[in-house]
């Protein structure tokens, strides 16, 4: 009982700072009860054989796009995917669901510029500024090809691992890991790919 109300302390804990500090949430918090009545919270649901239940929905953040922007960068795109031997509709599609092509972006978890790249992902790129559009999809894109080598390919695994960590899609044997939002944004990102590949014919 002791466990059980220290927990139930947290989600309100989280409940409380989600509604004050909304822009410093840290992520979706799952839980489960577990078969001796413990309750568990997380915010990296990894285990596909439990049925987990979101108590708290990050924020997420919408950004306008102007249709002049839709094309803005598709000269930096170019470059890049023929550099790192990527798609260039692959890019361009991951740019439109990260950003939607707004290159001063931040999201709630602190990922910033037009592929959203977290900080450490930047500075592990050599990314001195995320805002620079052509810096942020150099960087970007070099991370995709990565992998995309990482995961013999495949697409989907790439994208998922873009969103929630190649760790998550490794240690979920090699699957997209059971996460909402992972799952709808590797959607959302192959609809924008098959939309941006049909442009190009």
């Amino acid at each position: 009982m002791i466990e059980t109300r220290i927990i139930v302390c947290l989600i309100g804990y989280c409940l409380i700072g989600a509604t004050l500090f909304p822009a410093a949430a840290l992520g979706d918090i799952y839980k489960y009860v577990d078969p001796e009545g413990i309750i568990h919270l997380t915010n990296v649901p990894t285990n596909p054989n439990i049925s987990y239940e979101v108590v708290l929905r990050e924020k997420r953040v919408l950004f306008k796009v102007k249709s002049t922007d839709i094309n803005k960068y598709d000269h930096l795109i170019s470059r890049a995917s023929e550099k790192y031997n990527v798609e260039s509709a692959l890019v361009k599609a991951v740019i439109k669901a990260e950003s939607n092509f707004n290159h001063q972006a931040v999201s709630p978890k602190g990922a910033r510029g037009l592929m959203q790249l977290m900080p450490a992902t930047a500075s592990s790129l050599q990314v001195r500024d995320s805002f620079h559009p052509e810096n942020n999809i150099e960087g970007g894109v070099r991370y995709l090809r990565y992998l995309l080598n990482l995961f013999k390919g495949d697409i989907s695994l790439a994208l998922a691992a873009y969103n929630a960590g190649e760790t998550a899609v490794t240690r979920n044997h090699y699957s997209i890991p059971p996460y909402r939002e992972t799952q709808t944004y590797v959607q959302r990102v192959l609809y924008y790919l098959s939309q941006y590949r049909n442009n190009e014919k």
